[in-house]
């Protein structure tokens, strides 16, 4: 394998198992960049991200610029001398004078099959549209939204068990093992872009949280997939009036159940839920501020009774 002199850009937890693999895999990471640290939490402590603490275990420099659009950041990163730039979830627009600087230019790892959910919630947007299959892209970076060409893509398949948080882990160790492929390609010069196709196209949002409250006029299958695609972060949820208090529930697995009723009705004595059609079993929820329960251990220390409506 031929090394290669490599910047990495990256932030969540997402990017790591990439930047380990090129670590492993000898290429020379000279920098990495990632977003500054910031307050976070309810003691607003300044927290460094995923990427920046994994780095900094290996030693390898770090930088955190606010943007890449000034000058004098853009001629100190012409300066490293670069074989490639490597961008796994950054969170910072690149601008020409950076995807252009590196010698073969700059790659993309995508949590998705492009052209579809080209953005920045591409996980979370394929289950909840109810995608039967997604996948990685590595894709060469232009000066558009995800529109570069493709190098490489693996597809997986999304199932009834499918949450984001476990297609997230499974699609991370799949794009870091992709990526290290297509940089041994490139380096041999037998790998070929080939651009991305013209219909396709759709566009993954982040998530707002105005979207997250579960409506439960709707199909139990689409609330199915709304509540995977949401599990467990930041979580799909209902409002619960007990005994005078408003608690805010999250549900994190859910199963399609037989029923029907008012939408937001309890069913049963399973916290088995009446939607617009169908019915959902709530299986696992958590109460603002606590840990995650089964809905069995959840009716038991709130004893709702069948025929309870939800908010």
């Amino acid at each position: 394998m031929n090394s290669l002199r490599l910047v990495f850009m990256g932030t969540p937890d997402f990017a790591v198992p990439s930047l380990s693999e090129l670590v492993t895999a000898g290429h020379d990471i000279v920098a990495v960049y990632t977003q500054p640290p910031r307050a976070a939490g309810r003691g607003q402590d300044v927290r460094t991200s995923s990427i920046h603490r994994f780095a900094e275990s290996l030693e390898i420099p770090v930088r955190t610029p606010a943007s890449l659009k000034d000058p004098s950041e853009q001629k100190a990163f012409a300066a490293l001398n670069l074989d490639a730039g490597i961008v796994v979830a950054y969170g910072h627009i690149l601008p020409k004078p950076i995807l252009t600087a590196p010698r073969l230019g700059c790659f993309n790892v995508h949590a998705s099959i492009l052209p579809r959910w080209r953005g920045a919630a591409p996980i979370q947007r394929a289950i909840m549209a109810g995608d039967k299959v997604t996948g990685v892209t590595i894709m060469q970076m232009d000066e558009g939204l995800d529109t570069g060409a493709i190098l490489l893509t693996e597809r997986v398949e999304i199932t009834k068990q499918t949450t984001a948080g476990l297609l997230h882990d499974q699609l991370a160790l799949i794009g870091a093992q992709l990526l290290s492929q297509a940089l041994n390609a490139l380096a041999r010069d037998v790998l070929v872009p080939t651009p991305q196709p013209q219909d396709g196209i759709t566009y993954a949002p982040k998530i707002d949280k105005a979207e997250t409250r579960i409506d439960w006029s709707k199909p139990s299958d689409e609330l199915d997939c709304h509540i995977r695609g949401l599990s467990p972060l930041p979580g799909a949820w209902f409002q619960l009036t007990k005994d005078k208090r408003s608690l805010r529930v999250k549900v994190l697995r859910a199963e399609l159940a037989q029923g029907s009723g008012v939408p937001g009705e309890t069913l049963d004595d399973k916290l088995t839920i009446a939607c617009g059609q169908g019915a959902l079993t709530l299986i696992e929820v958590q109460r603002q501020g606590k840990s995650p329960m089964s809905g069995c251990d959840f009716l038991r220390g709130l004893n709702i009774a069948p025929g309870t409506h939800l908010d």
